[in-house]
């Protein structure tokens, strides 16, 4: 359990009921806030930070727009390449403006891990809607990091019910990209199939291979019924090529790390079929988000994509939990009402655990189909759990 100097708020802020009048403390004067995000906008893997990143502007947008609150929201990028050693630079081009009152990220577990100590030092919020590796709430350093996603511990377990829920499948093996989110996936995994009572074989394959066809051939050798690969959309692209040019006919799955369209432009062909797990909904598919969506693509020209609907209401939150504190907002108390904040989001109830942790966890399952990503449902519908 980590530990926080910060007080958590013996009655949670229902903030989705607000009234929003007279909340605030700028309006004509001019008071602006900034909310940052911190995640990969270039680098292997910028398609899934831009979809958070279109998420949090549009949110920012519109409440900018609507007349609702006496300060203007400003954003503020903070550009990590989805890499560890970018990440604390990243991260104090938010904390060294002092107009940041929280970050949205980072991203990924990796930068995360590098950049959490410093958001700690500094007593600025930082709220992910996708880093997943489940340590990262157990370190005393990541003060003021809370969690505005399932973690792993159930990403893995919805994995191996599925798996195991399938005709003919007893071996499995599971492939990490040496990430930290990659091996932390895999862990979980692992060890949750075994508790579902199928053999696991355990690879791992670095993150950027140039060649995968060794990796391939193994696979196949092995005779295993399925595989799981623990990684970002970028290496499952050519390895699901080389693994069907070798002959691999089991079934594929892997997590919200490769739950992209680019996936499918990658892999092309070899990406039908392919099972992918996440902890996000599917934006044009459920009800709730449907009006989003259609936004979205009026503002952005394309669907929204993995966690940009999860963005969009974490943006919404931190703009009226600043709301919420009329004229006391700074770092100190946006951060502490974030964390005991309870806010009805499109996507689903945010409130969070003593350590961060989101309350609510479902995965869902999607599969690539006639070259589109079909959203199938939470996993626990689909296996009768």
């Amino acid at each position: 359990m980590r530990k926080t100097s910060v007080v958590r708020l013996a009655i949670p802020i229902a903030i989705g009921a607000l009234v929003l009048s007279g909340c605030g403390g700028g309006g004509d004067s001019g008071t602006t806030y900034k909310i940052a995000y911190q995640g990969p906008l270039s680098g292997s893997n910028p398609a899934l930070g831009e979809n958070m990143q279109q998420g949090i502007q549009l949110a920012i947008e519109e409440a900018n727009e609507s007349g609702d609150y006496d300060f203007e929201i400003e954003y503020l990028a903070a550009d990590d390449e989805g890499e560890e050693g970018a990440a604390p630079a990243a991260a104090q081009i938010a904390i060294g403006d002092p107009d940041v009152m929280a970050v949205i990220g980072p991203a990924f577990s990796g930068p995360s891990n590098a950049s959490l100590p410093l958001y700690g030092e500094a007593g600025l919020a930082a709220v992910t809607t996708s880093a997943t590796l489940p340590a990262l709430t157990e370190d005393e350093e990541h003060s003021s990091f809370l969690r505005a996603v399932p973690d792993d511990n159930a990403q893995g377990p919805a994995m191996a019910q599925f798996l195991a829920a399938q005709d003919g499948v007893e071996n499995v093996m599971v492939i990490d990209d040496v990430t930290a989110y990659g091996e932390g996936l895999a862990e979980v995994v692992v060890s949750s199939l075994e508790e579902e009572g199928l053999t696991v074989q355990r690879e791992s394959v670095p993150q950027s291979e140039q060649d995968y066809s060794g990796a391939a051939r193994t696979v196949v050798r092995s005779g295993v019924d399925a595989l799981v690969y623990a990684g970002y959309y970028q290496d499952l692209g050519p390895f699901a090529s080389q693994l069907a040019d070798a002959g691999f006919d089991g079934i594929g799955v892997s997590g919200d790390g490769s739950n992209d369209d680019e996936f499918i432009n990658l892999a092309g062909d070899a990406s039908e079929g392919w099972y992918l797990t996440c902890p996000c909904t599917s934006a044009t598919d459920d009800e709730a988000t449907t009006e989003f969506a259609e936004r979205y693509e009026e503002a952005y020209g394309e669907a929204p994509g993995t966690y940009s609907a999860e963005s969009y209401d974490v943006a919404n939150m931190i703009i009226e939990t600043i709301a919420s504190l009329q004229d006391d907002v700074n770092r100190e108390s946006v951060l502490e009402a974030l964390t005991g904040a309870q806010f009805e989001g499109l996507t689903k109830t945010f409130s969070f655990d003593e350590n961060g942790e989101l309350a609510e966890q479902v995965i869902y399952l999607y599969q690539v189909d006639g070259g589109q990503r079909g959203y199938l449902g939470p996993v626990e519908e689909l296996v009768g759990g």
